[in-house]
């Protein structure tokens, strides 16, 4: 570790000479604000913002405040993958979780809207992330808020009011229909029926719902057609050349589908407020502050059975149609049933005519609750501070600045509820001159409200954060252009119930050349430190270096015309990382008594006897970084007279030595004993390796055509991954996940239904329990041993964990005159995913979803898509195997909006500056083979468009 300590310190020097010799320099020097064009936009990189002309690729730019202007939206990253290629919307080429830093400063990308924001940078390549340590190794996403400006007193009020309509609902059977396939099932296992042809008529005929129940969870019963989300913004900006301030006011508020009981009242609301100040106190000192508060709050109601589920959703992902009824009319009790009228007497009445049903197996359920169990509001508070001092040194070397950040966020959250107790009753239906009546002959609880409110899942987190960086920019005779930084920079964050807090820290330096804005040198270097590793291996050294040409400068590139610039540029990287290590004091040896159903071990003189201490693993003190080793090149050019951007990048990234939990294969076997169960072999070691390789691309084209002005993007990202080397030793070779994609989907190969008994007669033995039936799914005998088990799992296919194989964007604005429309799609192909919730897995008890119409029986045998019905577990059909498959590839219409610009010779005689007023929708349409899939939500609340109506105002 010694020598790499070195190598940076020598690399630090060499870079800090070749400083001083510049400054040695007799030559005429410009200032660094003279390499900055007017029309040449500003764009934030790691701890500085880079001209566009200047960047070297791996980098992706949206000028959020600019497309606010014709795209309301409601969250900060929504739909990005149709504005900065490399994006997949889940990760940056496919590495996983980024990092997300808010003014530089580790935050969560929901807690600051659209509104608030300037641009967002997506820093893709390793060599733009490098100076922040491990924790972006996966890249960074950068949201820049935004901050005053020099003029006027300046404000922007917008308000925004629309609607959420359900896109798809579950579709379950109705209790008659079920019922009877309920009966198919038994009889399928050799069980007698449950229910009879008198139960399906008056289940199914609808007569009498309350005696005989068919509860539809989405039907207008429960649920609204829409529900309401309304937010104001107010943005107030000003200031003169000694201090610019912004601030950021909001609120929103948004309903629910739930239209009963408590859950009519549910709703999430949200204020923030957020602002800065910049100040410049005198000619070599600028400081600034920023500060945000939001006060997040969320209500619904108690769910008092949490085995089911914790909301409305579980329960309509389980609750069978003929389970409960919900609400009884009291008006079904006798005049002269005193009994069951005492029952009553005191009790919760619902809207004044209904009393809670419910049986000793169900006395409470999501029903009552909602109507009676009291209510719980979720809070959340976040506190948000960060302020900085920059100082321009050049009074001690010209082009030298120094630059300090220091933050402190704090968040809390925690719930509230008044737990309320209620009665239920059991209901004895019967008919008496032909008309139906209850009475009620048992009562489960009590109604009581305790007054008390309780206190429960609380949470706080706090951030802390200080950077301190040297910065140096230097022109010489407007051909060399010389920049370096030093940046010293951590940060930690503590969260309650973690015994550790998590924590980055590094030590980077960053020198820059550039020849006459033609040939560009970067190179990089970050001294990084983890303690989650054992002692000599908690630093490592994390180099880069980039170089870019400018192509379209060379005499060559002269008669290409249609060329205004061009530029290659190719970075490499190696970046160590301790992201994929979990805990912390993994590489300790780990030691505890043997467990309770083995022999005690020592016994002493006096009778008394205690198990023996053994080893559970041993220790590891080579466990290291994992290491991501980056060749990325990125094409930039600009054609046609700027009418023209066109940006791609090719990567690939090959990820060495990661964790490897309880190796098989790396260790002698007898490190470990099976009895007692022991083991002296490390439990994490440095092994997997996996690569990634991909390119991305976007193309913007604005073009004026008469009065319209177009601008239209498309974007692409496609990647594949790969894992090179696993610690594994399969029998069969094609189980081995060494050369397969690191995000593959596990199974079996179906080879359709059996169709008879002699069909399974003829088949290889189908080894995963329960009764093996006509119906049930065959699968393929992968190794021939005539046994159907785990060994013929094979590789199916990509699930797209981070993000789709291919994802793609096109992004239109049309403007005429004042009114513009603008139109996002998205899409995602080359992934799959698997069949495998419980609205496709039904067994035993479960309740029917729509798919079961499509089982197999005798009659069906040669169109069935489904397997036969049990009431038994269903092991061998209902685990993964390519039946279940299905292709995720969609393309979304995720957004258009109208916007009209109100003339500003119409405003005059008005207080207002600019007037807008807009009309969107989001989440319109998707095309796809499995829109149906894709558009269902089970177990939670559905998936819905949005239809908004916007105003925005400037005083």
């Amino acid at each position: 570790m010694k020598y790499i300590h070195i190598r940076f310190i020598f690399l630090a020097l060499s870079v800090l000479l070749s400083v001083s010799i510049v400054k040695a320099q007799n030559i005429v020097e410009n200032e660094p604000d003279s390499l900055i064009k007017a029309n040449d936009p500003q764009f934030q990189v790691a701890f500085k913002k880079v001209a566009k002309s200047d960047l070297l690729g791996g980098v992706s730019v949206v000028d959020l405040e600019k497309l606010t202007k014709v795209n309301y939206s409601t969250y900060s990253l929504d739909n990005m993958q149709g504005f900065a290629g490399g994006f997949t919307g889940n990760s940056l080429w496919g590495m996983g979780d980024y990092l997300v830093l808010v003014d530089g400063i580790p935050r969560d990308a929901n807690n600051v809207l659209p509104t608030e924001i300037d641009q967002i940078s997506f820093l893709k390549g390793a060599s733009a992330v490098l100076l922040y340590g491990s924790r972006a190794a996966n890249g960074v996403i950068y949201i820049t808020t935004k901050r005053g400006k020099t003029g006027d007193l300046n404000v922007s009020v917008r308000a925004n009011t629309g609607w959420h309509v359900a896109k798809s609902f579950p579709k379950y059977l109705g209790s008659a229909e079920y019922m009877t396939l309920y009966n198919e099932a038994l009889a399928n296992d050799g069980l007698d029926a449950m229910y009879t042809n008198e139960d399906f008529y008056n289940y199914g005929s609808g007569m009498n719902p309350y005696r005989y129940s068919n509860v539809d969870f989405y039907s207008s019963d429960y649920l609204k057609k829409a529900y309401n989300r309304t937010d104001v913004t107010t943005e107030i900006t000003g200031g003169n050349d000694k201090a610019q301030f912004y601030s950021n006011i909001g609120y929103f508020s948004q309903g629910d589908l739930l239209n009963f009981g408590e859950g009519k009242n549910n709703n999430t609301n949200r204020l923030n407020v957020r602002g800065n100040v910049d100040l410049k106190i005198n000619e070599f000192v600028k400081a600034y502050v920023n500060a945000n508060a939001t006060f997040y709050n969320s209500q619904s109601p108690n769910v008092t059975d949490s085995d089911n589920g914790d909301d409305y959703w579980s329960y309509a992902e389980t609750l069978r149609p003929n389970r409960i009824t919900p609400l009884i009319p009291i008006s079904y009790i006798g005049a002269n049933d005193l009994s069951s009228l005492n029952y009553l007497d005191g009790g919760k009445i619902i809207n004044g005519k209904y009393f809670l049903s419910g049986t000793t197996a169900d006395q409470t359920n999501v029903f009552a609750d909602y109507y009676a169990a009291g209510k719980s509001k979720f809070t959340s508070r976040q506190f948000q501070f960060d302020t900085g001092v920059d100082f321009d040194l050049r009074k001690v070397l010209s082009g030298l600045s120094f630059h300090t950040q220091f933050a402190v966020d704090y968040s809390t959250s925690y719930n509230t509820s008044y737990n309320n107790n209620y009665a239920t009753y059991t209901a004895n239906w019967n008919n008496y001159n032909g008309m139906d009546n209850v009475s009620l002959t048992q009562k489960h609880g009590n109604d009581e409200k305790s007054g008390v409110q309780v206190v429960s899942g609380s949470s706080s987190r706090q951030t802390y954060l200080f950077s301190g960086w040297f910065e140096y920019e230097k022109s010489l005779n407007d051909l060399h252009h010389f920049s370096s930084m030093l940046v010293l920079t951590g940060w930690q964050r503590k969260q309650s119930t973690e015994y550790h807090a998590n924590s980055n820290s590094n030590l980077g330096l960053q020198f820059g050349y550039n020849f006459n804005k033609k040939y560009y040198l970067d190179l990089g270097a970050s001294l990084i430190h983890s303690a989650k590793l054992p002692d000599d291996n908690r630093n490592a050294l994390s180099p880069s270096a980039s170089v870019a040409w400018r192509i379209s400068e060379e005499d060559f590139m002269s008669n290409l015309s249609f060329i205004d610039d061009m530029k290659l540029s190719v970075s490499g990287s190696i970046i160590h990382s301790d992201l994929d290590i979990d805990e912390y004091y993994q590489y300790t040896a780990n030691f505890a008594q043997t467990s309770d159903d083995q022999e005690i071990w020592w016994g002493w003189q006096d009778g008394i006897s205690e198990r023996a201490t053994v080893s559970k693993r041993g220790p590891n003190e080579v466990l290291d970084f994992v290491k991501s080793k980056e060749l990325s090149v990125n094409l930039a050019a600009s054609l046609m007279d700027n009418q023209i951007d066109v940006n791609a990048s090719y990567f690939t990234n090959t990820r060495e030595g990661g964790i490897v939990e309880g190796p098989q294969y790396m260790f002698p076997s007898y490190f470990s004993t099976n009895y007692p169960d022991a083991s002296f072999s490390p439990y994490y070691v440095n092994y997997n390796n996996d690569k990634r390789t991909g390119f991305d691309f976007a193309i913007n084209v604005n073009k004026k055509f008469g009065d319209v002005d177009l601008s239209l993007g498309l974007l692409g990202t496609y990647y594949t991954t790969e894992a090179t080397q696993r610690d594994e030793r399969n029998e069969w070779d094609y189980q081995n996940g060494e050369g397969k994609a690191v995000d593959g989907i596990w199974g079996l190969e179906n080879l359709g239904l059996f169709q008879s008994e002699e069909d399974i007669a003829s088949s290889p033995e189908q080894n995963f329990g329960g009764n093996v039936k006509p119906g049930d799914i065959k699968y393929k005998d992968q190794n021939g041993d005539g046994i159907i088990d785990t060994q013929d799992q094979v590789y199916l296919a990509k699930a797209g964990w981070s993000g789709a194989p291919f994802t793609a964007g096109v992004n239109l604005t049309l403007k005429w005159k004042n009114l513009s429309l603008f139109a996002l799609g998205t899409g995602r192909f080359g992934a799959y995913a698997m069949k495998n919730s419980s609205y496709y897995w039904i067994s035993g008890n479960d309740k029917y979803s729509e798919v079961v119409r499509d089982r197999w029986t005798e009659a069906t045998a040669s169109s069935a898509t489904f397997p036969r019905l049990t009431t038994e577990s269903g092991t061998n059909n209902f685990r993964n195997s390519d039946f279940w498959l299905y292709k995720t590839d969609r393309f979304n219409l995720a957004k258009v909006q109208i916007t009209y610009d109100i003339p500003k010779s119409l405003l005059s005689n008005f207080i207002f500056k600019d007037f807008s007023a807009y009309v969107s929708g989001s989440n319109l349409l998707t095309l796809s083979k499995e829109r149906e899939i894709l558009e269902m939500n089970v177990g939670q609340a559905p998936q819905t468009r949005f239809f908004n109506l916007g105003i925005k105002a400037v005083f």
